[in-house]
C-alpha cells in the first residue's frame, strides 16, 4: 500500500502494563493501515500509522481510547510526511 498520510500519536497516562499495545494491534486488523505501536521510556505509548487519511484518522481516534484498564490523560497527534516503509502494523520494541 502506498501511504499517503501519516500520523504519529503519543498517548499519555496509565498506558503501559494494561495491554495497550496489544489492543492497538488488534484494532489495526480492522483498518488498512501500516506502522507500529511501542512503549516509550517515559511511560507513554507511541502509535505511528500510515494509509488513507480518513482511515488513519479513524484508527488513531479509536486507538487513543485504549483498553478498559488504561487511564488516558492526554493524546497528542502530529501530522508527518508519509514514509511508506511499512508492510504491516505491529509492535515495535
Amino acid at each position: 500500500m502506498k501511504a499517503r498520510y501519516r500520523l504519529r500519536t503519543i498517548v499519555c497516562g496509565r498506558v503501559q502494563g494494561v495491554g495497550f499495545r496489544y489492543f492497538v494491534c488488534r484494532l489495526a486488523e480492522e483498518f488498512p493501515v501500516t506502522g507500529y505501536v511501542r512503549n516509550l521510556p517515559n511511560g507513554d505509548v507511541e502509535i505511528v500509522a500510515e494509509g488513507e487519511q480518513a482511515v488513519v484518522e479513524e484508527f488513531q481516534a479509536r486507538a487513543g481510547n485504549g483498553p478498559s484498564y488504561a487511564r488516558i490523560i492526554e493524546v497528542r497527534s502530529y501530522l508527518e510526511p508519509p514514509e511508506g516503509n511499512y508492510d504491516s502494523f505491529g509492535i515495535s520494541r
